[in-house]
């Protein structure tokens, strides 16, 4: 039977565009299931405020009856204006091993964005850099951090074969726990926070966390602004995300430091791993993906995910991201966790990458974000 695509136009059909990954890998031990409703809501231009300066379309093919294929076209106006580079992007880009299902998909996108006047796709990347970005194109038998993607190892050649080259390459770190601190990171550590007058703020709840979640996402804007293709957050997409993010992280596994002033310089957000729980929980909280989660963060992890770290500018290079590892460091010694991973940090990151040395650190995945000419 020919292969038909179906534009996404009502929840039923958002809902399953959201499942389709469940069949397409449900013999993989690697792929990481999101939450249901997470996905939706992000997808739903009524819960998502991304959706004030983007607009997107969403199809599914088909074959005998059975989806075959999905991907997500979007164009971020705020990313155009504010780096003057008129092209829109895709993500949600799932297929079986066959070029006519990925042809047609990203066919389809090309059209609607070359329709918009727009002159290039890149991706996968989403709405925002808090979507998952990057095909995974190296590390396929390794386990992803449950806020990364997967893909088959069959993706990156058809996305060769349909003329899309390198825009830029993430890379991740899994690292080793030390059994001591480093002398030079501990050293860097007393001479930055006496010099710059800077405290760690050590919160034992949420509710004391809480206050500082604006000044984070300040830093956000301002640590990220120079990063590839990076759109600084709007008030109410700082709202969604501080609600996300906050209502479930552990401060224990948190480091904010603090100026004289009592205001954020820089931070780092890490989690109890939460990959395993995420799997078993198969996409739903309700009837028991809840328990798996909260066993996963109350538990005593082997592994920790390092979800984000940001540094004003004005404070970059001067020793703050010794303080965030220290921290780190002590934690894992006192809780017996063994590994860090690192998440995606651009390739070109330099001022990241360079901290690893000092540790024992491996980088073992690599994610790229295509681009192709309209």
């Amino acid at each position: 039977m020919a292969l038909e695509l179906r534009e996404v136009t009502g929840l039923s059909d958002l809902r399953r565009f959201v499942r389709f990954p469940f069949s397409l890998y449900r013999d993989s031990e690697y792929w990481i299931p999101p939450l249901n409703r997470a996905q939706m809501d992000t997808l739903r231009r009524d819960r998502n405020p991304s959706f004030e300066h983007c607009e997107a379309v969403y199809y599914m093919a088909w074959r005998d009856g059975q989806p075959v294929g999905r991907i997500a076209g979007i164009i971020n106006r705020r990313y155009i204006e504010l780096w003057d580079h008129n092209v829109g992007r895709f993500n949600w880009f799932d297929f079986i091993d066959d070029e006519e299902v990925s042809r047609a998909l990203l066919g389809a996108v090309e059209e609607w964005a070359s329709d918009r006047g727009i002159e290039g796709l890149t991706g996968p990347t989403g709405f925002s850099t808090f979507e998952s970005q990057g095909m995974l194109i190296h590390g396929f038998n390794e386990l992803p951090t449950f806020a990364a993607n997967y893909n088959h190892p069959y993706y990156p050649e058809h996305m060769e074969r349909h003329g899309y080259t390198k825009d830029v390459d993430y890379i991740e770190y899994e690292v080793t726990a030390p059994t001591e601190i480093p002398e030079k990171a501990q050293r860097i550590y007393d001479i930055t926070v006496k010099r710059n007058k800077l405290t760690i703020l050590k919160a034992t709840s949420r509710r004391e966390l809480l206050p500082y979640a604006q000044q984070v996402f300040e830093v956000v804007n301002e640590a990220y602004a120079p990063l590839h293709g990076f759109v600084p957050l709007t008030e109410k997409q700082v709202e969604l995300f501080t609600r996300q993010y906050f209502s479930f992280i552990d401060p224990e596994y948190c480091t904010v430091v603090l100026d004289q002033n009592d205001r954020v310089v820089g931070f780092q957000i890490s989690i109890p791993s939460l990959s395993r729980a995420f799997q078993k929980a198969r996409g739903r909280l309700i009837p028991c993906g809840w328990w798996h989660l909260r066993r996963a963060m109350t538990g005593v992890p082997e592994r920790v995910d390092i979800l984000l770290v940001g540094v004003r500018p004005e404070y970059q290079g001067k020793g703050v991201n010794a303080l965030f590892m220290t921290d780190m460091t002590n934690l894992s010694i006192e809780k017996g966790i063994r590994y860090a991973e690192s998440n995606a940090e651009l390739e070109e990151n330099v001022k990241v990458q360079t901290f690893w040395r000092y540790y024992d650190a491996r980088q073992h995945k690599r994610r790229r974000v295509y681009i192709k000419a309209l």
